[in-house]
C-alpha cells in the first residue's frame, strides 16, 4: 500500500488549489493564504467558508440584466427611476459595479456572459447575444451603450454587438478612450469611467 510523503496533507493540498482558482492568484501566494488561514486565523476561515455557502445558496443572475442578486430582478432594473432608454452593456457584474459607482450613469445595464473568445470557445451564443438582442429591441430602449474592456476580445465583442444591433434602428455608442487600452474596468479608476462614459461616441 502507498504511503504518503511525510508533510503530505491532502486536505492542505485542496485547499492551496481552491484558492489557486482565484484570479490573480498563484502557487505561492495561494500556499500563504491557506497557511495563513489555518495557523493563525481559523475564525477568519470559517467566516469565509460559510459566507461562500451563504452567498452561493442566495445569489443568482438578474431575470432582466444578467447581473447578480439575491432577487429575481436586481435593485437597478426594479428601480423606475433610472433611465430605461439607456442600456449598458458591460461584460461582467464587476464591471457594472465599477460602473455605477461613478455615479454618472442613470441609465439600465445589461450583463455578458464574458467577452467573444474563439480561442476559449466562447462566441455570440455562448456570451448570451441572443438575449442582448431581446432585451434591447423592448421598445423602451433607444441607446446601446458599448462598455466592454478595451482589449482584442473586449473591441471584437463591442464590433460584433454593434454591427448586429445598429441595423435595427438602435443608436450604438462605445466608451470614449479615456479607458485606455487593454485596460478592464474593474480596475480603472472612476474619474476615466465617467470622463469615458460622458465623452462616448458612435461607433
Amino acid at each position: 500500500m502507498h504511503e504518503a510523503a511525510p508533510g503530505h496533507v491532502p486536505a492542505l493540498d485542496a485547499l492551496i488549489n481552491a484558492l489557486r482558482q482565484l484570479p490573480g492568484v498563484g502557487p505561492r501566494s495561494a500556499s500563504r493564504m491557506a497557511y495563513h488561514l489555518l495557523e493563525h486565523d481559523r475564525e477568519a476561515a470559517l467566516h469565509i467558508a460559510r459566507a461562500l455557502d451563504a452567498a452561493l445558496g442566495a445569489v443568482q443572475r438578474c431575470a432582466r440584466c444578467n447581473t447578480l442578486t439575491e432577487d429575481a430582478v436586481c435593485s437597478i432594473c426594479a428601480d423606475p427611476r433610472r433611465d430605461a432608454r439607456q442600456l449598458c452593456v458591460v461584460e461582467s457584474p464587476a464591471d457594472l459595479a465599477a460602473v455605477e459607482q461613478t455615479l454618472t450613469y442613470r441609465g439600465l445595464y445589461f450583463v455578458l456572459m464574458g467577452r467573444i473568445s474563439p480561442l476559449d470557445g466562447l462566441g455570440p451564443k455562448e456570451i448570451g447575444l441572443d438575449r442582448l438582442i431581446a432585451r434591447a429591441l423592448d421598445g423602451a430602449v433607444e441607446e446601446v451603450i458599448l462598455a466592454t474592456n478595451f482589449t482584442n476580445e473586449g473591441e471584437a465583442t463591442a464590433h460584433v454587438i454593434a454591427e448586429t444591433l445598429r441595423p435595427r434602428g438602435l443608436r450604438v455608442t462605445r466608451l470614449a478612450r479615456g479607458v485606455p487600452a487593454g485596460a478592464e474596468l474593474e480596475y480603472v479608476d472612476l474619474g476615466t469611467i465617467a470622463r469615458a462614459l460622458v465623452d462616448r461616441r458612435g461607433t
